[in-house]
């Protein structure tokens, strides 16, 4: 048997980041799977693997990956499974891959609230130690239509209450959520809850949908929803940029396969050279990725 045999459950996610770590599929889907921009879990029911099945998959890839640093806990909603459960699986991660330096996740804000502080020091202390934390916008008009499940404040308490217990936090936003009707206050509400939070990372993605969302997503604008020119997301890209005054450097990224370009930095440090770069991307246009390659 070799770590090929391992039969992933697809479609599989991973943060950009985590491309050279070992992911295991701890849950199937995403057990809220209702945000309006989101097809990634579509296609799955919800459900949590078996211990053994998770164990049988870690025996197998550490005699062929033993020197493993990076493990990530798929699919989207690791954090959701009982703590003593996700406890175990991980002091046995530890076990196995001796090299390990980090244990990350996908993080729900209200599975992070559900989360007693002794539960998240103690999941803290067995190993996980970096959490992915969706924001999408600040803007709670925003949240509701694209169905987020969580208000701006929730998405503030949740996201402080991680770094609070000593978690490295990844968080992502999406440019043009809000479509051209809602830019300015998606825009301006995102950057104060993100300053607010300050996370330890942050991404800056593109809106993106794929058919099987387009018209529930489209749906929940009673407006016509006006999609972003590249030169609206690039405004909006800056206004991020210039707005997001954080407590602790961060660093900023939007390098993501739908973005129109890759540019990153540490803020509030690179503001003004971030400023200009967008400003030449706006010069010349010809210089984004073509949209026929983007995706999500």
């Amino acid at each position: 048997m070799s770590v090929e045999d391992i039969i992933y459950d697809y479609p599989l996610y991973r943060p950009p980041s985590e491309a050279n770590s070992v992911i295991l599929q701890v849950t199937l889907g995403c057990s809220f799977n209702h945000c309006s921009f989101c097809s990634m879990y579509r296609t799955k029911i919800y459900q949590e693997r078996s211990l053994d099945e998770i164990k049988y998959e870690i025996d197998l890839i550490s005699k062929h990956q033993p020197l493993t640093e990076k493990v990530f806990l798929a699919d989207g909603d690791a954090l959701n499974v009982k703590t003593e459960r996700l406890i175990e699986l991980i002091d046995y991660v530890t076990f196995k891959f001796k090299n390990l330096k980090r244990i990350s996740c996908y993080a729900m804000p209200r599975n992070l609230l559900q989360k007693k502080a002794s539960e998240l020091d103690m999941l803290r202390d067995r190993g996980l130690n970096m959490l992915y934390v969706g924001i999408e916008s600040g803007n709670d008009v925003v949240l509701q239509k694209v169905t987020k499940g969580a208000s701006s404040s929730m998405i503030i308490e949740s996201c402080k209450k991680a770094i609070d217990h000593g978690f490295k936090l990844s968080c992502m936003v999406i440019l043009g959520l809000g479509g051209k009707t809602y830019s300015d206050v998606h825009i301006s509400d995102t950057a104060k809850v993100v300053s607010q939070i300050s996370p330890h990372y942050l991404a800056a993605l593109n809106l993106y949908l794929d058919g099987t969302v387009h018209s529930e997503f489209m749906s929940k604008f009673k407006e016509s929803f006006s999609w972003l020119t590249d030169l609206d997301i690039l405004d909006e890209l800056e206004r991020l940029v210039m707005l997001f005054n954080p407590a602790r450097e961060v660093i900023f990224r939007a390098n993501h396969a739908s973005n129109v370009y890759s540019i990153g930095g540490t803020l509030p440090a690179d503001k003004l050279k971030l400023q200009r770069l967008i400003h030449e991307l706006k010069r010349h246009p010809e210089m984004l990725r073509p949209k026929i390659v983007r995706r999500f």
